[in-house]
């Protein structure tokens, strides 16, 4: 869709490596480097990229759950000067299970042109690694901590369909027992520290997924794919990759 203020700037939407600097687009490496100005969630995380991508000298807007109002005011009057801007995450698409979407919505509202830079997702990167059924599946983002988190976990057991969440480190065992409780024969596949040094995948029941993690293994944020099999859907498996 054109732009119907050809005035106004652009905001690009660009994915951003989940951890190996490499797996960035050409057209996302070109995207940065053009654009006036770079909405980030934290100018350091985003600074490592930039010094990685020899982009210098770029103006960086900070944004995160504290200062949404003031940085959607900044991204805004940068827009209505002409000015193009990107936004990125810490990490792999954002607004998915990521800020930006207050961003997205007030760029919309103004009539402003938004669009996206595709590339690195957890959600696909685990999916495409899974040996669980997930030509179809429910996306539920991160659950609640506390309210509202039981419930919630009711709902997406009761769909019998494969599942996919993100859950982290200090909480993956107490999901683990609360799938078990209500899904005691699901199938479990998580996708850990992915594109990193000690990425790691694991499948199998849910018993065999906790006495994984009982080693100790629960470093950095985890995609977990359920599947409410009663039989086996997978044979269980580990396959561990240490590469850069």
């Amino acid at each position: 869709m054109p732009n119907e203020h050809s005035h106004t700037g652009t905001l690009f939407v660009v994915a951003t490596p989940l951890g190996n600097l490499e797996d960035i687009t050409l057209r996302a490496i070109r995207t940065l480097r053009e654009t006036g100005a770079i909405a980030c969630e934290d100018t350091r995380r985003a600074s490592i990229l930039l010094r990685h991508l020899d982009i210098q000298q770029k103006r960086l807007v900070s944004y995160h759950s504290f200062n949404e109002p003031k940085a959607v005011r900044q991204i805004i009057g940068l827009l209505e000067e002409g000015t193009d801007v990107s936004l990125i995450t810490d990490a792999g698409t954002p607004v998915i299970s990521d800020p930006g979407y207050t961003i997205l919505q007030a760029v919309r509202e103004s009539g402003m042109t938004v669009i996206p830079v595709p590339g690195p997702s957890a959600l696909t990167a685990a999916l495409s690694a899974c040996p669980l059924p997930v030509s179809s599946f429910f996306f539920a983002g991160f659950l609640p901590h506390k309210k509202g988190r039981r419930s919630r976990i009711d709902f997406l057991c009761s769909l019998q369909s494969s599942i996919v969440l993100y859950e982290s480190p200090f909480r993956i065992m107490q999901l683990l027992d609360e799938i078990e409780e209500r899904l005691p024969q699901a199938q479990v596949f998580i996708a850990r520290e992915m594109t990193k040094i000690h990425e790691e995948y694991v499948a199998g029941t849910i018993a065999e997924i906790r006495e994984h993690l009982a080693a100790g293994k629960t470093r950095g944020e985890f995609v977990v794919v359920l599947h409410p099999a009663g039989k086996k859907a997978i044979q269980p498996e580990h396959h561990h990759a240490d590469h850069h």
